[in-house]
């Protein structure tokens, strides 16, 4: 059985709506995955008899057994790369790397290897793996474990780099990225995976080119994705009573960035603020900002801000760990300063 665009359509039967969690979200589009095509299979650090360090791939080591639900040695470099085998021979892998922060050891094949393959060959060959991690901070895991570094991987040409924020999101992604002949890499924000909603029964594959308006607004726009939406839509949420309507928009996509929702939306509002977790210095916030100018310098009204993480490693304490990221008061108030309220 292939994995054909239209085997990825919404499944046949019911579309009402169930009540589910964002871990579990990305559990369904696995398990979807790999009953609909023999060659799909997951590898990496304790997926199998662990279920995965955030959870995710609980249960699905007894449903689908250990030739598709691999357990793997410590070692990022070594299953990265036995991925990137396994895609080019026909096969379609699902990497799972623990934390943004380890999969720093496997930049490498990412890198190197994987997203240059089609380039280097000649066109001859691709790499389609899907790569996921969880990211970001917030949980109280300390410096190697709570890094923002999707960024980085956004750099990086040859790849596709998503940031699933929504039920929706998490469900469908996976399902259009193991249809790409090319690398995607998901970007799982940690504090997500417990997030609780509704999603429809009948839910299926979901465009991952394309940026989200998520809150209309005509004052102001912001921008952002990840575990950051929420926090922005709460700041939009709360700039209602100093009379901001603000426009919310969920990147999804951080490579390719979707320059026409972006400029669309600042055109119209003529003011721009981003939310990311990652540093300031050579962030993604910096390339939209550099973006919009190029873009859209003659309908601004105001410069265009950044919201970051503060410059240091991601501290262990609780009350250190919230004032060093993004928070919904740090929005609010950066938004009132681009119309000059303190």
């Amino acid at each position: 059985m292939n994995l054909a665009p239209d085997a990825l359509k919404a499944p046949a039967g019911g579309g009402g709506l169930i009540e589910t969690t964002y871990r579990e979200a990305v559990r369904e589009a696995i398990r979807e995955a790999m009953l609909r095509d023999e060659r799909v299979f997951m590898m990496g650090e304790d997926v199998g008899r662990y279920g995965g360090c955030y959870a995710v791939s609980k249960g699905l080591l007894a449903e689908f057994g250990p030739d598709r639900i691999r357990d793997t040695p410590l070692s990022e470099s070594g299953f990265t790369g036995a991925g990137i085998g396994a895609a080019m021979a026909g096969l379609r892998p699902i990497v799972e790397l623990m934390t943004v922060n380890f999969s720093l050891l496997a930049l490498d094949q990412i890198l190197n290897t994987a997203a240059t393959i089609r380039h280097m060959s000649g066109n001859q060959f691709g790499v389609p793996l899907v790569i996921r991690m969880a990211t970001g901070a917030g949980r109280q895991l300390a410096a190697q474990h709570s890094h923002s570094l999707e960024g980085w991987y956004a750099h990086i040409p040859g790849i596709k780099v998503l940031a699933p924020a929504t039920l929706e999101d998490a469900r469908g992604m996976l399902w259009t990225a193991l249809l790409d002949p090319d690398p995607v890499l998901i970007f799982e924000n940690v504090m997500l995976y417990n997030m609780t909603g509704q999603l429809s029964a009948a839910a299926g594959a979901v465009d991952i080119d394309k940026a989200a308006v998520r809150r209309a607004g005509e004052d102001i726009t912001l921008i952002t994705y990840g575990g950051s939406l929420w926090k922005t839509l709460a700041a939009a949420t709360a700039l209602e009573s100093e009379n901001i309507r603000a426009e919310v928009i969920d990147l999804r996509s951080l490579r390719p960035l979707d320059d026409d929702t972006i400029l669309r939306s600042v055109r119209k509002t003529r003011r721009a603020l981003i939310v990311d977790e990652g540093w300031r210095s050579g962030s993604l916030a910096a390339e939209i900002c550099a973006r919009i100018v190029e873009g859209a310098f003659f309908e601004l009204d105001a410069p265009v801000r950044r919201v970051c993480s503060e410059e240091v490693p991601i501290p262990y304490a609780r009350h250190l760990e919230e004032a060093a990221i993004p928070q919904t008061s740090k929005i609010v108030a950066a938004v009132k300063t681009v119309f000059g309220r303190s």
